[in-house]
């Protein structure tokens, strides 16, 4: 972009029009929060960027891209950051968020000290960067309420030097800002309904919170990608992998809903009887998504059926010719790679997560112990490749853990 170094608005629109046909065919709430992010940065070449869903009277910081710290292809602690702004005149997204129109200025360092608006400066302080020119708009849905904040950073010539924002730019902003909130409301909805599914079997098992279900939809997503990265696939592969496995992970134990409240409740171990009917939710999961619409439902399937079985083959339901069996006895053995992909990473975030938790037979285990399970089951229980891409991005395992804590250590769910 040479000139004013903007996208024009008649080309514009033709690009946010492409931009929302990929859009639409995302699923997961953060899969569309991140192309939404990416692709606004893209129409005005901003180095830096977030969005923030509204919750109740605050803003949480949902999604960070910044390229001079990270790459947005990246796995990334950033992404995790567990922050909330209050919806007032405190930051320039609050300021955007509680009165509706965009906050647009040219250096947030040079705000005056008694002005409306105010920045906090304190990200740019730990991260070492600068943040000048700064773009802040709500995206405001259907019933006319703020449903998110788009906030853009340092638009860039293409010499890679930082310019003010023109209004060419803010005429592009302003058009995908008008169809990016529906896909984010779409997104919300299903998030919500794989919520809900998963507190059907939080009804019945204490240990299946609803952030429970969150944390292993993240660590699967995350393992994946890295995983996924390393094995050298395209990035959209990459990310596609990375929608369908979030959700799926966070489905894996929907099958608990036919589990007995004896079994699940049950505050020390099973009997042998017992935990041949506890297994018996591989095959009740499974039977949810036995006529799969789609590749997702293909997914939850097999994660849902999978999940309990062994890299090494011991463990269960073993090969399934028919979900709709009463028992998972005498199957042939399930081991290494035809366990699918998408069930030998869950087995470990599942198992990870379960271990560091607190559950009513057992007190949490401290990370180093939990680390030292993964270590030495690798190639037993887990996919060595699937410890390996677990073991690689440790801090944003640790990042998703304190984002997603139970309601009880934070009193906020």
């Amino acid at each position: 972009m040479s000139g004013n170094d903007s996208l024009q608005p008649d080309r514009g629109v033709l690009r946010i029009l492409d931009i929302m046909k990929g859009v639409r065919e995302l699923r997961t709430l953060d899969a569309i929060l991140d192309r939404l992010l990416l692709e606004a940065r893209r129409l005005v070449r901003a180095d830096a960027g977030t969005i923030f869903l509204v919750e109740g009277d605050s803003l949480v910081f949902s999604y960070v891209h910044n390229d001079s710290l990270f790459s947005a292809d990246d796995v990334t602690r950033y992404v995790y950051r567990d922050a909330r702004l209050p919806i007032d005149a405190s930051s320039l997204a609050g300021h955007a968020a509680r009165h509706a129109r965009p906050v647009v200025i040219d250096d947030a360092h040079a705000l005056p000290p008694d002005g409306d608006l105010r920045f906090n400066a304190s990200f740019d302080a730990r991260a070492g960067y600068r943040t000048r020119a700064v773009a802040t708009l709500p995206l405001i849905g259907l019933r006319g309420r703020v449903v998110a904040v788009l906030q853009l950073i340092n638009p860039l010539t293409d010499a890679g030097a930082t310019r003010r924002f023109a209004p060419d730019d803010l005429a592009v902003l302003e058009l995908l800002a008008d169809q990016a909130t529906a896909a984010i409301e779409a997104g919300l909805v299903t998030e919500e309904f794989i919520l809900r599914m998963a507190r059907m079997a939080e009804m019945r098992d204490a240990g299946e919170t609803g952030a429970h279900v969150r944390r292993v939809g993240a660590y699967a997503a995350e393992i994946s990608h890295a995983l996924s990265a390393r094995e050298g696939l395209p990035t959209r592969e990459i990310k596609r992998r990375k929608d369908m496995i979030r959700l799926a992970a966070m489905l894996h134990d929907v099958g608990k809903v036919g589990i007995t409240d004896e079994i699940l409740g049950k505050p020390g171990p099973l009997s042998p009887d017992e935990f041949e009917a506890m297994k018996r939710h591989t095959l009740l999961g499974a039977r949810l998504f036995s006529n799969p619409a789609s590749e997702i439902d293909a997914a939850a399937l097999e994660v849902a059926l999978h999940h309990h079985q062994r890299f090494d083959g011991t463990g269960y339901p073993g090969r399934v010719a028919d979900p709709f069996a009463d028992t998972v006895s005498g199957n042939p053995p399930l081991a290494g790679n035809d366990i699918p992909l998408a069930a030998r990473i869950t087995a470990l975030a599942d198992v990870y997560d379960a271990l560091v938790s607190r559950r009513v037979y057992k007190e949490p285990f401290p990370e180093e112990a939990a680390l030292a399970v993964l270590t030495r089951e690798s190639g037993r229980h887990f996919d060595p490749r699937v410890v390996e891409a677990f073991f690689a991005i440790h801090d944003v395992i640790l990042a998703i853990r304190q984002r997603y804590r139970e309601q009880a250590d934070t009193g906020t769910g």
